[in-house]
């Protein structure tokens, strides 16, 4: 039963003990060790990041530490400190009769338990997080005199909150979705939070369509059906009938909706704001996170496969790179548009749904922010943290964006519904790391202790706390002063009444497997939508961005375009812009290998030196080998030696890493060639355009897996390593093999 040399660990509880106290430890001190350092995904249990990485903290970490609770060497209480001496049974008349009402630990166990869940957000509820820094590079006093932007010495440290918009809480990781990209700021001036997308425009341009467009790609009412997807009659209803929509629906289709990590998405402010300066002056900015692990997507079929294998996929990625070492990083940069430039564009820079390009004002980097250390609890930090627009500093300020106006008050108020009263900023993940004094009083879950007078102005306290004067430095916030004036209506600005030009701009700036990844989105989308005349609008909405796009995916639907259609005048460019190839993933190179995985195939008999020498090169790039076999424990080399297996080649498909690897060793070969799994995960692997690499022996598992037919650089074989390595890693930079897709045709896998 147990392996020689190994403990077995029997099951403690075999009898009448189950029920009774557990005073005693139920397993060995020691039996599943963490480390306080890094570990290649997989290596360890996932574990709470004061555990993990307790050297990596903050000004905010140390604000939470008196909040920590950890377990360790304390007895059992109740939520009022009374110790428990009985956990197992609820007390009664005999261990046979009637429970007893004046069992106040029952009682406060499952009323509590009762009252566990809280609202889940509207929007955004699947949602991953991680304690970070921001570090500006260098001084920006003539932009803002935001104090976290003017220190390079010092580290603001941040909470990150990464989400998809549909889903509900439950929902998988994977799914076709915009994802949110919201950080709050600690600085020393309060609270600063940037709370946007993957995509650097929105849907919408005025908050009142909000709820509108919410419920239409929400599961439609009648049967909550589907979740976690847009493909569905409402949505596409919406877009058909509100052509502003189209732009962020592009992007959607587009691969940048499903991504092939979290680490590796671009995050936008979206809106325009302003900066404002010491002396008052301010300009326009827009927001940008800029990954240095590089943007990445899934292929479409391995991102459904996810769903169902591993539907926390994203959440482990990020949690398990924090765990290597492998901290996620992206640099801040901003688009400036100074005043006097604002209309000088074909576009209105306060419409949300349009995008100023790179091409057209470049992205300056001014600094970065790095994640360091996970959470320690979800629900106390991810869930509970409550990002909010209007949570702004001096030096920043908003524009007349329609759009980000409604979400300065929308999002507090759906906090204060979510989170039970207007005290959800004194949460521990929610209050600022600088003083906070006000004559806010009383209210639900109210903390704060305040001495002294409630009202301003005042003589009993002194006038404490009063107002603080606007200063270049730590002064206290003064809105952006300009002029306005005109008519009370309710009106959209025909500077915003353009809707193709963008669209037909991100179109052009894909490459070709871009471009046939959004036609097949599109269809896919719309082959799921039910009403026939629904799918002919959004159809016809497409001929106006671009002919080539709307016939693809009218062919794919069956719709036959009309004369009329085929020939529309195509929007004008944007700017005079042909193309900006900022807008595609793929269109500027190659990729950052660092922190991705690679499967290695093994069984009883593989080279140990093969798989050494593979191993090596990998970790070399930054990639994290993982040694996957017919079952668990360990491989035995054919030089007499063992090798730790991380996982099964069936419970690890091969959606979970970024290639495969099958080292040489003759049996190991022959046993994977005889194994089911192994050659289907070739095939997969293969399909979702991965690079595969056969070492020696390995190279006869194209022929099992039935690749022989087929030839590519990423078919890499090699008689030795060194040479397989270098043209492998070679091919993995390219991310996938996009010049197989074609290929594939009826390929099944």
């Amino acid at each position: 039963m147990k392996a020689p040399g190994k403990h077995f660990h029997g099951a403690p509880f075999t009898d009448g003990k189950a029920a009774m106290p557990h005073y005693d430890d139920v397993t060995e001190k020691g039996a599943s060790p963490v480390s306080a350092s890094p570990t290649p995904p997989g290596r360890e249990p996932m574990t709470a990041g004061s555990m993990k990485t307790p050297e990596n903290t903050s000004a905010k970490i140390r604000d939470m530490d008196e909040f920590r609770a950890p377990p360790e060497g304390m007895g059992l209480t109740t939520d009022k400190g009374t110790r428990i001496a009985d956990n197992q049974n609820t007390l009664s008349v005999g261990p046979r009769g009637p429970h007893l009402l004046e069992d106040f630990h029952f009682t406060e166990k499952l009323a509590h338990f009762g009252r566990e869940r809280i609202p889940e957000r509207v929007v955004h509820a699947r949602g991953s997080g991680a304690h970070g820094y921001f570090q500006v590079y260098k001084p920006l006093p003539t932009l803002t005199k935001a104090h976290f932007l003017n220190n390079p010495q010092e580290k603001t440290p941040v909470f990150v909150r990464f989400s998809t918009v549909q889903g509900f809480r439950g929902s998988p990781d994977t799914v076709r979705d915009i994802r949110g990209f919201s950080t709050k700021f600690y600085t020393q001036e309060g609270n600063f939070d940037l709370v946007g997308n993957n995509t650097p425009v929105f849907f919408i341009q005025d908050a009142i369509k909000f709820p509108d467009f919410v419920h239409a790609v929400k599961p439609e009412p009648q049967n909550e059906v589907p979740q976690g997807q847009s493909a569905h009659d409402t949505f596409w209803d919406y877009v058909s009938l509100q052509p502003e929509t189209l732009h962020n629906v592009m992007w959607a289709m587009s691969d940048r909706g499903i991504p092939r990590s979290l680490r590796m998405i671009e995050g936008f402010g979206i809106h325009s704001y302003r900066m404002v300066n010491k002396d008052g002056r301010s300009c326009f900015v827009r927001f940008h996170w800029k990954p240095t692990y590089g943007v990445a997507s899934l292929i479409w079929d391995e991102a459904q496969i996810l769903t169902g294998r591993d539907p926390d996929f994203h959440r482990k990625d990020l949690w398990q790179a924090i765990e290597a070492g492998d901290y996620p990083e992206w640099e801040l940069g901003l688009q400036i548009i100074p005043e006097e430039d604002q209309f000088k564009f074909d576009f209105d820079i306060l419409d949300a749904t349009k995008l100023i390009p790179e091409e057209l004002v470049p992205v300056q980097i001014v600094g970065k922010m790095t994640l360091n250390r996970n959470p320690d609890n979800f629900f106390a930090e991810t869930e509970q943290v409550a990002f909010c627009p209007a949570n702004i500093v001096p030096g920043i300020d908003f524009s007349d964006d329609p759009l980000l106006q409604g979400r300065v008050f929308s999002y507090v108020d759906t906090q204060r519904h979510r989170l039970g009263g207007p005290n959800f900023n004194e949460l521990p993940i929610n209050r600022p790391v600088c003083p906070v004094r006000n004559h806010e009083r009383d209210g639900f879950y109210r903390t704060r202790i305040d001495p002294g007078a409630n009202y301003e102005p005042n003589s009993i306290s002194g006038n404490w706390p009063r107002e603080v004067p606007p200063a270049a430095q730590h002064g206290g916030f003064s809105t952006c002063a300009r002029p306005v004036e005109g008519t009370k209506i309710r009106q959209r600005s025909e500077s915003f009444g353009e809707y193709f030009a963008q669209p037909r701009l991100f179109w052009l700036s894909q490459t070709e497997p871009e471009q046939q990844h959004i036609v097949n989105a599109f269809s896919f989308e719309l082959g799921k939508v039910m009403r026939p005349y629904i799918r002919e609008r959004v159809v016809d909405l497409l001929t106006r961005v671009d002919s080539a796009l709307a016939s693809a995916i009218a062919a794919n639907l069956g719709i036959e375009l009309g004369a009329e259609q085929m020939k529309r005048d195509m929007p004008k460019a944007v700017n005079g812009l042909k193309s900006d190839a900022a807008l595609s993933i793929y269109a500027r190179g190659g990729q950052v290998l660092k922190s991705r995985r690679v499967a290695l195939l093994a069984a009883d008999g593989v080279s140990g030196k093969s798989v050494q020498a593979v191993s090596e090169a990998l970790r070399a790039e930054g990639i994290h080998p993982q040694i996957f076999a017919p079952r668990m424990g360990a491989v035995k080399t054919a030089e007499g030696g063992e090798l730790t297996v991380d996982g099964t080649i069936e419970g690890n498909p091969s959606v979970l890493v970024d290639s495969v690897i099958v080292p040489d060793g003759e049996k190991s070969v022959r046993t994977l060639m005889a194994n089911g799994d192994a050659r289907y995960y070739l095939r997969q692997a293969f399909k979702h355009l991965k690079v595969i690499g056969l070492s020696g022996h390995a190279e006869a598992m194209l022929e099992a897996a039935g690749l022989d037919a087929f030839a590519d650089r990423g078919l890499v074989a090699a008689k030795d390593d060194k040479t397989l390595m270098s043209a492998f890693v070679k091919a993995m930079s390219g991310h996938r093999i996009w010049e197989r897709e074609k290929k594939l045709g009826d390929f099944a896998a």
